[in-house]
């Protein structure tokens, strides 16, 4: 190691084959002119003007709301364009955008925060939660945008609490009230567990009440395995739903990831049973530096309303992320 220069060291010939996605004997070959060129060298212009606008925007919210001339570090605004497809049963595909953003304000005050979100997670059906990467925009729940001040506490040492007071940004708003505390443990050298509970009253829609609890460890070869279990009470329809997701993943490379899932879906009225089963592959490419990602996921579905007959369907997506720390994959 004291032999060779950093620069040497990191070179790009320095480093193993499967790091890159192309042939070595293009390594150092000259783009070719093309549409598909043209449209790429469009769309990163876009981040690079628009993606400092986002920040900023989060950044002059921070320090207009907290009074200081610095703004805090780490801010979580971003800003999600994108463009799905999905093919059904003798449905053709069509591209629909999508957008998702946040704005996640840290004050001068360490533990409050302003957040607004396009969407109320709580107001989405459990169902369509652990279905959400399967559907395009017109298929999913509009909840509204929600603005809230987020109340950080601790209780202990590792049970982290958040409290939200806030309303649903329309005519009339909507006042509400959420809560949410987390704590995870190492179980072994090789398991680990999550627990989530949240607690929430909407003016119009009631209160109601999730439980999460998630395990996961390293299968080895670069393969993760994941188990998630959740109850949610539902209060305007007097019942309980649940949801039971097995799932692996594993990165191929360092630019897609392989998520294979399958899942059961329950209700308990009018009493408890089954309501879907499904099963999709998500493969997701990192087309981009890390904001330009394409999407590919095959499902399987089984509903009791269908009476248990398979559907099956496949849905491409483009996304793009303008700033933020959100988790990309």
């Amino acid at each position: 190691m004291r032999d060779i220069s950093v620069p040497a060291l990191l070179a790009p010939e320095r480093l193993p084959i499967s790091f890159y996605t192309f042939e070595p004997d293009e390594f150092w070959a000259e783009p070719r002119d093309s549409w598909w060129l043209g449209v790429s060298d469009w769309v990163i212009r876009q981040e690079r003007q628009h993606g400092p606008t986002v920040q900023s925007l989060g950044a002059w919210a921070d320090r207009t709301l907290s009074g200081s001339s610095q703004a805090l570090p780490n801010n979580e605004s971003y800003l999600r364009l994108g463009f799905a497809a999905e093919s059904e049963y003798s449905d053709p595909a069509q591209f629909e955008p999508e957008l998702r953003f946040r704005l996640d304000v840290p004050t001068a005050e360490e533990k409050l925060r302003l957040v607004v979100e396009s969407e109320s997670e709580e107001l989405i059906p459990l169902a369509e939660r652990e279905r959400d990467r399967q559907l395009t925009e017109p298929e999913r729940t509009d909840t509204e945008t929600t603005g809230a001040l987020r109340f950080l506490t601790d209780i202990g040492d590792s049970i982290n609490l958040s409290t939200d007071i806030g309303g649903r940004l329309r005519l009339p708003p909507e006042l509400f009230w959420r809560m949410k505390a987390r704590k995870g443990w190492k179980i072994d050298r090789d398991w680990t567990l999550n627990t989530q509970q949240r607690l929430y009253y909407y003016h119009t829609e009631g209160w109601g009440a999730r439980s999460w609890i998630g395990l996961d460890r390293s299968l080895g070869n670069g393969w993760h395995y994941y188990n998630s279990s959740e109850l949610e009470w539902v209060h305007s329809d007097r019942k309980f739903v649940a949801a039971h997701v097995h799932s692996i993943q594993k990165r191929l490379n360092t630019r897609s990831v392989v998520t294979p899932r399958v899942g059961i879906l329950g209700e308990s009225q009018p009493t408890w049973r089954t309501t879907s089963y499904f099963a999709d592959v998500t493969w997701r490419y990192r087309m981009y530096s890390n904001w330009l990602f394409a999407e590919l996921i095959p499902a399987l579905e089984y509903q009791r309303d269908e009476g248990f007959d398979d559907q099956a369907s496949i849905v491409f997506r483009i996304e793009m992320y303008f700033a933020g720390t959100i988790d990309r994959e």
